[in-house]
C-alpha cells in the first residue's frame, strides 16, 4: 500500500518515490514496468496460440492431401463383392494399387560437427630423448621407414622441469620411454623429495608410451659428497624400478673407472661417452634424462 511520498507495487513489491512509477488511474497499485510486463506475456500467450493453430492448419491440411487419410470420405480402394449366390459364377478384379513415389532423400549436414568430433589418436612415433645437456650429443640411427628419433636438451632440467614438458606431449604416443637422473636433484640435498619427484615423472612417461625405461646417473667427479649421492640415487632406481616393472639402464658400471668417456668438467660426457650413452639407449629405446 502506497503512503505520501511512497508507492509499492502489489506484484513485484518494490518501493519507489517517483510518482509517475505506478498508474494513478488504476486502483490495482501495479507499477508500470509490472504493467508493461504483463502486456507482453499477453501478446506472447497469444503469439503462441496463433502459432498453434498455423501449425494444426498445417498438420490438417498435409492429412488430407496423402491418399487414404482416415476419417475422409473415400471410395475404397478395392470394390465390394457381393456375396455369390449359389450355383453361380463370380468373376472378380485384382485392383492394382497405384505406385507409390518416393521422395528424394534430404541430406542435413551440421557444419559445427567437426567441432564435437573427438580427435583422431596420434599414430604412435619412433624414440624421444628429453634432458638436460648431457644428451646434447645424443644421436640414434633409426632403421629405414621408422620413425626417427627426437632428442630434446633442456639444460639445468631436474625431474620436476621434465615432468612439465612431458605434460606438453600429453596428446602423443612414443614406442618406449626411459628415464635417467642425475646431478641437478640430488644438489637439493633432499633425497625423498628427489625419490617422490622421479616416480611423479615415470607415471607422467607412462601416459606416452606403455614401455618405460630409467637410464641410471653418470658418476661425476665434482667431489665425494655428490659422488656418494649419485651412488646412493642409483642403487635406490636400480631397485625401485626392478620392483615395480620399469626397465633400468645402469649407467653407473659402463661410465665408472673411464675417466676418457668424462670432459674436463668432469660432468659432461665426452664424444665418446656420448656415443656410448646414445648406444645404451639406442638398445633400450626412449629416454628421459636428468643430469
Amino acid at each position: 500500500m502506497a503512503t505520501a511520498g511512497f508507492f509499492s507495487c502489489s506484484e513485484c513489491g518494490m518501493f519507489s518515490l517517483d510518482p509517475f512509477s505506478t498508474d494513478s488511474h488504476n486502483n490495482s497499485g501495479v507499477c508500470s514496468k509490472c504493467k508493461l510486463v504483463n502486456c507482453l506475456v499477453e501478446k506472447v500467450d497469444k503469439l503462441e496460440l496463433r502459432i498453434r493453430g498455423l501449425i494444426r492448419d498445417r498438420q490438417q491440411g498435409s492429412l488430407l492431401a496423402a491418399p487414404g487419410t482416415p476419417g475422409r470420405a473415400s471410395t475404397p480402394s478395392t470394390p465390394a463383392l457381393e456375396p455369390p449366390q449359389q450355383g453361380e459364377w463370380v468373376t472378380s478384379r485384382r485392383h492394382t494399387s497405384p505406385p507409390v513415389h518416393h521422395a528424394p532423400p534430404v541430406h542435413v549436414s551440421n557444419r559445427f560437427a567437426p567441432l564435437s568430433e573427438a580427435p583422431a589418436e596420434e599414430p604412435v612415433k619412433g624414440t624421444l630423448v628429453i634432458g638436460d645437456s648431457i644428451v646434447r650429443h645424443v644421436k640414434l640411427a633409426t632403421p629405414l621407414g621408422a620413425p626417427a628419433a627426437r632428442v630434446i636438451c633442456l639444460p639445468g632440467a631436474r625431474a620436476p622441469d621434465i615432468s612439465g614438458n612431458l605434460r606438453l606431449l600429453a596428446n602423443r604416443r612414443y614406442s618406449r620411454v626411459v628415464i635417467h637422473v642425475g646431478a641437478n636433484d640430488i644438489r637439493l640435498r633432499q633425497s625423498e623429495v628427489t625419490k617422490a619427484n622421479i616416480k611423479e615423472v615415470v607415471k607422467q612417461a607412462q601416459t606416452l608410451s606403455e614401455e618405460v625405461i630409467c637410464s641410471g646417473p653418470i658418476p661425476m667427479r665434482r667431489g665425494d659428497e655428490a659422488y656418494s649421492r649419485l651412488s646412493s640415487l642409483n642403487r635406490w632406481m636400480s631397485k625401485w624400478c626392478t620392483d615395480n616393472h620399469v626397465g633400468f639402464i645402469d649407467n653407473w658400471l659402463m661410465f665408472e673407472g673411464k675417466p676418457g668417456l668424462l670432459g674436463r668438467d668432469g660432468v659432461h660426457p665426452t664424444r665418446d661417452g656420448a656415443a656410448l650413452l646414445s648406444c645404451s639407449i639406442a638398445h633400450s629405446g626412449v629416454c628421459i634424462i636428468f643430469r
